[in-house]
């Protein structure tokens, strides 16, 4: 199919692109441990900059010297594995591969030698975003469909383009188009509301059918989840594409239509409000278009794979904005429980990207899986802090001197 796109299309679509978006969209979840691909110095790019880093004394970080840095520490090593063949982090990773003492005093020393903390303030000056939570739902489902298990959850189908616009424009190497073709022509790849109102376009791509329409849809924001299956057996479903369009919030839709006040737009009330309106539910989801499609991922995972290939830690990933924060980078998180005020002030590792997560402060809190970690996730929209922890000799972003 590649040799069929041309380069006019190819300059139409870039056209297109930066009339519908002025910044580039996050990488996608990588479905798969993978060494990256790039060996540079991690620095944040000017031209779309969304915060600036200001180092700081480690007595600035609210809440350090109290964390448990144990659970975090395992994090950092399966970010090392991911990172340690690039120049900034390879000097930090061996190092962290050769501490055999994983005491808090050590872990806390070795941070502190190692690592330069910087204060995460957005262009607009705001030293404080927005942090929201995520999990890994349990969903019940069937190899077969049925009356009962018939919302399928479907494969990367082969029609699905992925266009990596930095092979031609550098400058763009971190914007992907998505689509098909139709003829000679590239147009964008069906949505939500082309899927739902026509589902054959999708035949044959089905992984699995499960029972619940708005428990699917949340799996999609999610990303990953389990399904346990009507022959007893539980599977791991992973992440493994999405269609090309925007991530469009149903709960803000709903609050501006006055189904739902503000305090109840949580994943929870917007599920009881599927349950209490079903015959509106569908048009409530297409107006999503953004559409997600999984693949099956072995079972002994120590947990779901996220944007930076590797498997999210419970507690102590979080998903961010690449643009603000590299990925694989600890990050200390001073923030309050769901729903509290309560202090939660933890080193966190940044793992994972999503489409709702855009912004130079803004964090997705991965809470783990099963009811627990989904009622967290669901409530979860707190005010936080960030400072990032890089290695010595990292180049912070400055803002341009006017």
């Amino acid at each position: 199919m590649k040799n069929q796109f041309c380069f006019p299309i190819m300059l139409l679509l870039v056209l297109l692109t930066a009339c519908a978006s002025n910044a580039p969209e996050p990488p996608e979840k990588i479905v798969q441990p993978v060494e990256p691909k790039e060996t540079v110095q991690e620095t944040v790019k000017e031209k779309s900059l969304l915060s600036t880093h200001i180092p700081v004394q480690w007595s600035d970080l609210t809440g350090w010297r109290e964390d448990d840095l144990r659970p975090a520490w395992q994090a950092f090593l399966q970010s090392c594995n991911a990172l340690k063949n690039r120049p900034l982090w390879q000097e930090t990773c061996i190092a962290a591969s050769f501490l055999h003492s994983a005491d808090n005093d050590s872990l806390r020393n070795f941070f502190e030698k190692n690592f330069t903390p910087y204060r995460i303030v957005s262009t607009d000056g705001s030293e404080e975003g927005l942090v929201t939570g995520y999990y890994e739902p349990l969903l019940r489902g069937s190899r077969q469909s049925s009356q009962r298990y018939r919302y399928p959850l479907y494969a990367a189908p082969d029609e699905l383009l992925i266009i990596d616009l930095g092979e031609l424009y550098p400058e763009l190497k971190d914007l992907r188009l998505r689509g098909r073709l139709d003829g000679r022509k590239v147009v964008p790849f069906y949505s939500r509301a082309d899927i739902m109102n026509n589902p054959a376009i999708l035949n044959g791509y089905e992984l699995l059918w499960v029972d619940d329409e708005v428990e699917l849809f949340f799996l999609q924001i999610q990303g990953s989840g389990r399904i346990e299956l009507d022959t007893g057996e539980t599977i791991k479903i992973g992440f493994a594409d999405q269609n090309g369009y925007p991530y469009n919030s149903i709960g803000r839709i709903l609050v501006q239509q006055g189904e739902l006040p503000l305090e109840k737009a949580s994943m929870q009330g917007i599920k009881q409000w599927g349950q209490q309106n079903p015959d509106k539910l569908p048009a409530l989801l297409q107006q999503n278009a953004r559409f997600v499609f999984f693949r099956e991922l072995p079972g002994d995972l120590s947990g779901p794979i996220g944007a930076l290939g590797v498997p999210l830690t419970a507690g102590r990933s979080i998903a961010i904005d690449p643009r603000s924060i590299p990925q694989g980078a600890p990050v200390f998180l001073a923030t309050t429980w769901p729903n509290s005020s309560k202090p939660l002030n933890r080193l966190m590792v940044a793992q994972d990207t999503g489409g709702a997560i855009k912004g130079g402060i803004r964090a997705d809190f991965f809470w783990g899986y099963g009811p627990e970690a989904g009622n967290q996730a669901g409530k979860m929209k707190q005010q936080g802090k960030m400072w990032i922890l890089m290695p010595h000799g990292y180049t912070a972003p400055q803002l341009a001197q006017q």
